[in-house]
């Protein structure tokens, strides 16, 4: 059985960082893209990043371009969610995502396989 286990969330002030991190088990994703996505209460799933098989291309939500990296480690079939400069409207619960293919798609309908979640609350 194929899952995606998140860690890493928690609450911290405004300006701190966190990083979010995304086990996976029942399968390697070595050769597919891997997102991130979040969801604030009351609002859409939004797209955050995604990276290809190797890390050599990438791709972000303008609203955390400069703040947020993503990166992977394919021997721990594990990606990584480094969130900088952190503002109270980056609160809201980080999923992270599978893609079937290498692509650094933003769309969430591009991805297959989801985790749980975990909450990221960010204090004024």
């Amino acid at each position: 059985q194929v899952q995606l286990a998140e860690s890493g969330g928690g609450l911290v002030q405004a300006g701190a960082s966190l990083r979010l991190s995304c086990a996976a088990s029942g399968r390697t994703f070595s050769n597919n893209a891997m997102g991130w996505f979040r969801q604030a209460p009351g609002k859409e799933r939004d797209f955050v990043a995604a990276i290809n098989w190797n890390g050599g291309a990438s791709n972000y939500a303008d609203a955390v371009k400069g703040r947020f990296t993503i990166s992977r480690d394919n021997a721990k079939n594990t990606v990584y969610l480094q969130m900088n400069s952190l503002k109270p409207e980056d609160t809201a619960v980080y999923y992270c995502a599978a893609n079937e293919f290498d692509t650094v798609a933003a769309l969430s309908r591009d991805y297959t396989y989801w985790g749980q979640g975990t909450q990221v609350t960010v204090s004024s």
